[in-house]
């Protein structure tokens, strides 16, 4: 199976795996695939793979779901909602990074077979963890900031809470992600690329973006109404 079709089938897992959290389990969904996307992606950004026409990093739709989870807490549940899970995502962090450089102060046994690979692996990540961190509450703060700027400005324009709903979801997300890209592609990868691959990284990496950001309009509207109907019941 090539790499487009899995990014593809990623993205709609992914996607439907977050609303069928907030189907079965409500908010609290929500919050549990926080931790989940905030911790797998953290580990997901270090492999690189060619898919179409560009070179990237893992790791983006799961770090765009968490923009997916805030704007569904966001629009259902209120901005308290959306800052918690923001606050839940930076703790997660905080605790992966302690935790995983943690396992590389032990003395492995003789009969050890796994502590090579996690040498190799998480030896080289407390940079691009820490820098992915410090994004993350930068642009998350930001996004639920900006979604209910969008909202105010919107029903202050139509009178209408309900409308415009794809515009609040993607002008937030559109915007709060060329943060993003800008802020963790320089700060994860200054001095190791000159000027001209960190342009490239951001514009790959924004384009990714957009389609993912795109593409969670649907789902979010699909979130509302699964919020509607269990009111009415």
């Amino acid at each position: 199976m090539n790499n487009e079709i899995l990014l593809i089938l990623s993205l709609i897992v992914i996607y439907g795996g977050v609303l069928l959290m907030y189907r079965i389990f409500g908010r609290t969904g929500l919050y549990c695939s926080t931790v989940i996307a905030t911790i797998t992606a953290n580990i997901e950004v270090l492999l690189m793979v060619d898919a179409f026409g560009m070179e990237q990093t893992l790791g983006n739709i799961l770090f765009a779901s968490t923009f997916l989870i805030t704007d569904i807490l966001s629009e259902n549940e209120g901005k308290k909602a959306a800052q918690k899970a923001v606050n839940i995502g930076i703790a997660t962090s905080i605790a992966f990074i302690l935790i995983s450089q943690s396992w590389l102060l032990y003395t492995p046994a003789s009969s050890d077979w796994a502590r090579e690979s996690f040498q190799t692996i998480f030896s080289n990540t407390p940079r691009l963890m820490i820098v992915s961190f410090l994004v993350y509450a930068i642009c998350q703060r930001f996004d639920v900031w900006a979604y209910h700027k969008w909202w105010a400005f919107t029903q202050k324009r139509c009178g209408d809470a309900k409308r415009f709903l794809w515009l609040r979801n993607n002008g937030s997300t559109l915007v709060s992600q060329i943060l993003n890209t800008a802020l963790y592609t320089f700060g994860a990868f200054w001095g190791m690329y000159d000027m001209a691959t960190l342009i490239s990284i951001c514009v790959s990496s924004y384009v990714i973006f957009i389609v993912t950001s795109l593409a969670d309009t649907p789902v979010i509207y699909l979130a509302r109404k699964i919020k509607m109907t269990y009111n009415d019941k």
